[in-house]
């Protein structure tokens, strides 16, 4: 009877999972888990980067059909939308930004590990856009200093008019931009007011002649309307007596006396002489030099920006 009773009792036993069981069924939950592609992960990266699928096409040297089939197959197995497709560009969601955020850390860990097995020094580069009276003096000098903290990071600089290197950042051929633009006519990390000085040639002034002859940068150049609107103001006629988009070609015809023109006060030579009030010129104030960079940069990108800020002091408020 007493058997019989312990049989009973063990029979009605619920069964027990062991350890080893228990670990088991973890590991095939995390089993079955995606992996998430490098390959989409660089896609979502670059569009994110460049602002448009075009753009980012273009550096990934794929169509933009198959970048975007990636980040819809990317959303898929994220279970999130990750971008927000506008009409003129693309904007990470929130799940984009964290997603992103993990994306760069792989791919430089992807880097990092090609670089341990190869023994080379694999780097990212940042591509820089700059005014031509900003390639060198002070901004050399940060960028010297930033490339000595940063020796893995290859710096390509461009030089040229702001309106240029604003459309090739529009495209996505540039990381982080030093333009001159009208005053709050985009918006930009950060602005400071630019200080423009009315020059003359020192040897061979022009400002009397009628009509006072300007030496300017080509149409819709910086400074350009300015100068004509304030010449117009005073009831002066006025004519362009020469035009270059090269700012050592400004300073060099002023300086010969073949007109009077618009230009930063760091662009003034010896043989410029600056025109104060007394010759009826205003000031013009209706600048800022402007830096840009998009808000999901890598932070090299991010660090850079902060370091060439410190060399205009106080943002304009």
């Amino acid at each position: 009877m007493a058997n019989s009773e312990k049989t009973s009792d063990r029979a009605t036993d619920k069964p027990t999972d062991k350890p080893g069981e228990k670990a088991s069924a973890k590991n095939r939950a995390k089993a079955r888990r995606p992996l998430f592609d490098l390959d989409l992960l660089k896609a979502i990266v670059m569009v994110a980067d460049c602002g448009t699928f075009t753009a980012a096409s273009a550096r990934l040297h794929s169509t933009q059909s198959t970048v975007s089939q990636k980040v819809r197959r990317l959303e898929e197995m994220a279970g999130h939308k990750l971008l927000d497709r506008g009409s003129r560009d693309v904007r990470p969601t929130d799940a984009g930004e964290t997603l992103l955020g993990y994306a760069r850390r792989m791919l430089a860990l992807n880097d990092e590990m090609i670089e341990a097995l190869s023994g080379a020094t694999v780097g990212l580069t940042v591509r820089l856009g700059v005014p031509e009276d900003f390639v060198g003096g002070s901004t050399t000098h940060v960028l010297a200093m930033f490339n000595r903290k940063h020796p893995q990071v290859k710096l390509e600089v461009t030089s040229g008019l702001s309106r240029d290197l604003g459309n090739s950042y529009d495209r996505g051929d540039l990381d982080l931009i030093l333009v001159k633009q009208r005053r709050n006519s985009r918006e930009a990390v950060a602005t400071w007011p630019e200080q423009l000085r009315w020059i003359d040639s020192a040897k061979n002034p022009s400002i009397q002649l009628d009509p006072v002859p300007l030496v300017a940068f080509p149409p819709r150049g910086l400074y350009r309307d300015d100068m004509i609107n304030a010449i117009e103001a005073l009831g002066r006629r006025w004519r362009i007596s020469f035009i270059s988009s090269s700012l050592s070609g400004i300073q060099a015809a002023v300086a010969d006396g073949l007109g009077v023109s618009l230009l930063p006060a760091r662009a003034v030579t010896a043989e410029h002489v600056v025109l104060t009030a007394k010759s009826g010129l205003p000031p013009i104030e209706t600048m800022d030099i402007a830096l840009l960079h998009r808000p999901t940069a890598d932070p090299v990108v991010k660090e850079l920006a902060r370091a060439l800020s410190r060399m205009f002091g106080p943002q304009r408020r």
